[in-house]
């Protein structure tokens, strides 16, 4: 199982934890056996394309999963994927 840390604004949906464990050979499976089991992750990760949400940023042992294979990156039991929604907006 993959250690997912999850971010302030995600922990609502997951019972308030701060890392969970999840099973699959890749990203995508990862977070989408995240959202089975925590189904009030899945808009917050997936686009109604089922694709990463663009403002998700997902980081695999500290590398983007955007910059390797995205969602099909390969993922082993040792590995920990960091899940950081982007920010915007301050005050002028």
């Amino acid at each position: 199982m993959a250690t997912i840390r999850i971010p302030p604004v995600l922990r609502p949906s997951v019972g308030g934890e701060r890392e969970i464990n999840a099973d699959g050979d890749n990203v995508g499976e990862i977070l989408r056996a995240v959202a089975v089991d925590h189904p009030g992750t899945e808009s917050q990760l997936f686009g109604a394309d089922g694709e990463l949400n663009r403002y998700v940023n997902v980081y695999l042992n500290d590398e983007d999963v955007r910059v390797l294979d995205g969602l099909d990156t390969t993922v082993s039991t040792a590995d920990t994927l960091v899940i950081l929604p982007a920010m915007a907006g301050g005050a002028r």
